[in-house]
């Protein structure tokens, strides 16, 4: 079986891809980007784009369907790293944030509540922009974690 790397890419940040394109050759594993509009990747043998149709969901539920157990989703969506979970995949956000058995529940709490603040008219704002700080722990899980799936093989 062979594990692969699966990116949640709709609004995943340029930077974050780079480091995961060079990630990917570096290790030879493959890496899918998954969007509903056309997406730029290097040319590589480990590096391809996948476009579905516009919609709610639609580029998570395709991940969630082609995913295996020990794939790595990357993601800032919490009820799809949520899914990525239950399957047995493993979920990392783009700021660095591993999401685990241990704090994925905790983590579609607050997001639940965020969204019930939202709805009822309070401006929760929205993220603040990514720092040095966040692609360095993004940098540093990605490499721990290829680090155990290339043992996993």
């Amino acid at each position: 079986m062979t594990l692969q790397i699966w990116v949640d890419a709709d609004a995943c940040p340029k930077v974050i891809k780079q480091i995961l394109f060079r990630a990917a050759e570096r290790v030879g594993i493959p890496l899918t980007l998954v969007a509903n509009h056309p997406l730029p990747v290097p040319r590589s043998r480990h590096v391809r784009a996948v476009q579905v149709s516009a919609g709610f969901d639609v580029a998570d539920n395709h991940i969630v369907q082609q995913m295996q157990p020990g794939d790595l989703v990357i993601t800032a969506d919490i009820p799809l790293a949520a899914e990525v979970i239950a399957r047995q995949g493993q979920a990392l956000s783009p700021r660095g944030t591993l999401f685990t058995r241990d704090n994925i529940d905790e983590r579609v709490k607050m997001r639940d509540l965020a969204t019930s603040l939202r709805d009822s008219g309070v401006d929760t704002g929205g993220p603040p922009a990514l720092r040095p700080a966040d692609r360095q722990a993004f940098a540093g899980h990605l490499d721990r974690l290829l680090a155990r799936m290339a043992r996993a093989t």
